[in-house]
């Protein structure tokens, strides 16, 4: 099975509610993104012209559309965070969420997401997400 990996950047702050540490803090981070998708299609021999699974710039584009643009440069908190701390209602750049917007969060709304952008021919296989560049969560379609 052939697999193809785009990397994404964004900066994108957010504060995690009832978590006893730093973390509980408005703070930022720059985000590096994996997406890695196969074909849904099964294939012995090459790929019929033009040879492509999916066209990497296709990838770029559809990311960037329904995650990227949506999360660069904003800043995620929970209700149930600005409830505690009203003052942050009135930023400009808020996401309000129900969940808290963790890592692994952010991972599992990014998967619904790209479920839905990319077309049938092309499957979702991993994501990966670093929110520092030692730190990141992973996702694994076990349906591959």
């Amino acid at each position: 099975m052939i697999r193809l990996t785009k990397i994404f950047h964004f900066e994108m702050a957010h504060a995690i509610h009832g978590y006893n540490g730093a973390c509980k803090n408005v703070h930022g981070h720059s985000y590096e993104l994996h997406v890695t998708v196969c074909s849904t299609i099964a294939n012995s021999g090459y790929i019929p012209a033009p040879g492509l699974i999916i066209d990497f710039k296709e990838i770029k584009k559809l990311v960037k559309a329904s995650v990227i643009e949506k999360f660069d440069h904003m800043l995620i908190l929970s209700n149930d965070f600005v409830l505690t701390h009203p003052s942050f209602k009135s930023q400009e750049n808020l996401i309000l969420w129900e969940a808290e917007p963790t890592a692994e969060n952010l991972l599992l709304f990014i998967v619904q997401i790209l479920h839905q952008a990319f077309s049938d021919e092309v499957k979702l296989v991993h994501l990966k997400l670093y929110e520092t560049k030692d730190s990141y969560a992973e996702w694994i379609n076990d349906n591959t």
